[in-house]
């Protein structure tokens, strides 16, 4: 029995996650599905320059694992762009790092460090009815990411 999947950490995700060869029909072309840690481990490594040790850290996974989930993000990017496939970003398993987050009363704090697990309290108010902001563009695309705030499968 293998081991479940550990839930990469993500701290955004893109508001665009469909890119497909212009000039070519939709009907015509091959997809790619980038999963969503995919998008994340390149947007850490090759858009931030982070180490890989540091964009592991982010993801809060081990650095072999982060190496993995580059390698096959870099080969399927390599397989869209060379071959003249579409690229889809969906799907995953994955948690999403706030970093914004709210309180009932409508005061807004942010973080220092992305975090998956909620504050208890507002520090502003301590009220403990807190919800996180969500990323910019989340949820918005070909086909909605909505559905996995938190986790996705």
């Amino acid at each position: 029995m293998s081991r479940p999947v550990k839930c990469r950490r993500v701290a955004f995700v893109p508001g665009v996650t469909y890119f497909k060869p212009a000039g070519v029909p939709l009907r015509s072309l091959e997809e790619v599905r980038l999963s969503v840690e995919e998008a994340e481990a390149v947007r850490l490594k090759d858009l931030e320059g982070l180490e890989q040790e540091q964009g592991a850290e982010k993801m809060n996974v081990s650095r072999p694992t982060f190496q993995r989930v580059l390698a096959a993000a870099r080969q399927k990017i390599a397989d869209a762009l060379l071959n003249g496939k579409a690229i889809r970003i969906e799907g995953g398993t994955f948690e999403i790092a706030y970093r914004r987050f709210r309180c009932r009363s409508g005061h807004e704090w942010e973080m220092e460090t992305p975090t998956s697990a909620l504050p208890e309290l507002c520090p502003a108010c301590s009220i403990p009815d807190v919800q996180p902001v969500l990323p910019a563009g989340f949820g918005h695309g070909r086909r909605s990411l909505s559905k996995h705030r938190g986790k996705s499968v």
